[in-house]
């Protein structure tokens, strides 16, 4: 019995661990901001107003799933459904991929996430969530138009130099490879990949509109 018991203690330890490891963390894969915006299904500028613990249902073993529900005020829309926000649902903690935002009212924040319906959306630790101040003032520009213009093109995260492109509907990101994995370099802040009107896409850069003579153009 006594050199049983070694091995029964082990055994325990690993399933421990086991039922443990989903809930240790939460990773996601860089993206460059256009992408986030083309993504989701609302894309907001608001406040965080207050913060509640909710119940959401019950998971497969009848136990409660707690959400956090954010009263939030809508500034404006950039995409999404016709009726504003007003409740915006997250996972309760960061380990689970939740996302938490300062509340009371005085940080504006851009806010990308999925449609629930109703005035909801739900957001994720991996969706863009940004403060307004953060934002370039090209990145601002770019929400009302020309991300949107870029929705069926392709943006590549470059991992390491060189890099090419497998196709002419692709823009390559090198900010990852090119600022020792920045993923809020230059491009993501400065630059929209723009479909063209042979169907390639490109980077575009600058805060006013992309130009007739650009979308026509045959080489970037």
């Amino acid at each position: 019995m006594p050199a049983v018991l070694p091995s029964l203690l082990a055994w325990l330890f690993v399933l421990l661990l086991g039922r443990a490891r989903p809930a240790d963390a939460c990773s996601c894969s860089p993206i460059h901001p256009q992408q986030a915006f083309c993504n989701a299904d609302v894309v907001i500028r608001a406040k965080a107003m207050s913060a509640k613990e909710v119940d959401s249902g019950n998971d497969i073993y009848g136990n409660p799933i707690k959400r956090i529900q954010y009263e939030i005020k809508q500034i404006k829309m950039f995409k999404g459904p016709d009726k504003d926000i007003e409740f915006i649902y997250t996972a309760p903690s960061t380990a689970v991929c939740g996302r938490l935002l300062d509340t009371g009212g005085k940080k504006e924040y851009l806010i990308a996430g999925k449609s629930e319906g109703n005035g909801k959306m739900h957001i994720t630790l991996c969706d863009l969530v940004s403060t307004w101040d953060s934002l370039s003032p090209t990145q601002k520009k770019s929400l009302n138009q020309r991300y949107q213009m870029g929705c069926e093109c392709k943006i590549s995260r470059c991992l390491s130099i060189p890099c090419f492109v497998s196709s002419s509907d692709e823009c390559l990101w090198t900010d990852w490879a090119m600022e020792k994995n920045n993923v809020d370099g230059r491009q993501a802040k400065h630059y929209a990949c723009i479909k063209r009107s042979d169907g390639s896409c490109a980077w575009y850069r600058g805060m006013a509109p992309p130009k007739q003579e650009f979308l026509d153009i045959e080489d970037p």
